[in-house]
């Protein structure tokens, strides 16, 4: 007997153990840990990278020489009918490019190279954003989860009172349900909240690769200010922008390729040497001993096709395109910019707003509501509007938070510069 309550009171404490631990292996994402997932594990970021390995293969590639020929031959000159004998031959040829073409390949392939490079540095800029961004809006939906649960507490407790004091005849059973049936609403508007804030961690999770699952975020909606002057932070964006080291880059690319269509209509000589073995002719009328031919050559090939002058035209084309495209990028850098720091003074100045005065208002008229309507001073119909009331209030104060921390991402990424202090821990 004292055995198998001993294994009883065993089991049930590891049963209890391995409970404590599976409760405590619940994972609570930080903003830190996140990004530093997101900038290794990503998964279209892993394959965004591999375009830069691919044009460091190219580059390499382009160093080639070309290859020579090498051809054998065999020649019978009716040896069997005739006995005029038989030859062997080998020749060497070689194509000696000239104009450069080597060089202009390999500047191609870099200035390739290095607007890949641009490309996924501004693909990684974006990434950054965005995915900051989403964190930030798990935040506001983890604050309005709590903000539905704190008001659901709320009325729970009021219908509750109220359950007691219509029981003890001081408020109506009408009042009493109507509480009760704001409770109920209250409680489902939770679980809507509760549901889009799952939905927005597993958003998170794919951010980072989906290398494992998230129960939490932790962190707050901070509330910050960074002025710089307007002018600092445009030529911050021309100093930094990865899209316009991109355009630069695509500008080089095309007087590269300005070069190489230059170069190809250039001709290359043929280079070509070869030896032969005769063997013995032992024809009667045209007797020959065996003898051994050298034989060396160029070819020079007549370049018809330059009258055609497509291609270098098409490459003249381009390099004006991108000297375009150049300009455009500027411009377009200087309007995000300055649409983009307007926003982040409207909204923070919207936050502030809500931070400075309209909350306490809020929260101080709900107290007194409840507190009236306790002492039967007021209806329940006021508490309730004053409850709805400040929900609205705190909701659109965590919206305005929101949007004074996405415009400030938003500036950042105009900008081209990071700053990871946007969550307070």
């Amino acid at each position: 007997m004292i055995l198998t309550r001993f294994f009883r009171f065993a089991g049930l404490f590891v049963a209890i153990v391995i409970f404590s631990q599976a409760a405590n292996a619940q994972r609570i994402l930080t903003y830190d840990d996140f990004m530093k997932n997101v900038c290794e594990k990503n998964i279209e970021y892993m394959v965004e990278k591999y375009n830069v390995s691919i044009a460091e293969a190219n580059a390499q590639a382009a160093k080639v020489f070309p290859d020579p020929d090498l051809s054998v031959a065999y020649e019978n000159n009716q040896d069997r009918k005739v006995q005029m004998g038989q030859v062997y031959s080998a020749e060497l040829g070689y194509t000696w490019e000239l104009g450069g073409k080597r060089r202009a390949r390999m500047a191609v392939a870099h200035s390739e190279q290095q607007v890949t490079e641009a490309l996924v540095e501004d693909f990684f800029r974006n990434l950054r954003a965005d995915a900051t961004l989403c964190y930030l809006e798990a935040l506001k939906q983890k604050q309005l989860v709590g903000l539905a649960w704190s008001s659901y507490q709320s009325m729970r407790d009021l219908a509750c009172a109220d359950s007691l004091r219509s029981a003890l005849g001081e408020i109506a059973q009408v009042d009493a349900i109507q509480s009760r049936l704001e409770a109920a609403t209250l409680m489902a508007d939770y679980f809507q909240i509760e549901a889009d804030y799952k939905n927005m961690l597993f958003d998170l999770m794919v951010f980072e690769g989906g290398s494992a699952g998230i129960d939490s975020i932790s962190g707050t909606l901070p509330l910050v200010i960074r002025i710089v002057q307007l002018h600092e932070l445009i030529n911050l964006a021309f100093d930094n922008r990865a899209d316009l080291q991109a355009a630069i880059r695509n500008r080089e690319l095309s007087a590269a390729n300005v070069r190489l269509a230059k170069a190809n209509r250039i001709i290359d000589l043929g280079l070509n040497i070869g030896f032969a073995h005769n063997t013995m002719a032992l024809n009667e009328e045209a007797y020959a001993p065996k003898f051994n031919t050298l034989s060396a050559g160029i070819t020079i090939p007549l370049k018809f096709s330059n009258t055609n002058r497509g291609e270098l035209k098409a490459a003249q084309y381009s390099e004006l395109q991108a000297d375009a495209m150049y300009n455009a990028v500027l411009l377009q850098i200087r309007k995000e910019v300055e649409q983009c720091y307007n926003r982040f003074i409207s909204a923070y100045r919207q936050a502030e707003l809500y931070q400075r005065s309209t909350l306490t208002d809020a929260t101080s008229i709900l107290q007194k509501k409840k507190y009236s309507y306790a002492r039967g001073e007021t209806s329940l119909l006021e508490v309730l509007d004053a409850q709805r009331t400040a929900n609205d209030v705190f909701q659109s104060f965590y919206e305005a938070l929101y949007n004074a921390n996405a415009s400030l991402v938003e500036l950042y990424r105009a900008v081209g510069i990071w700053d990871n202090e946007f969550v307070c821990d």
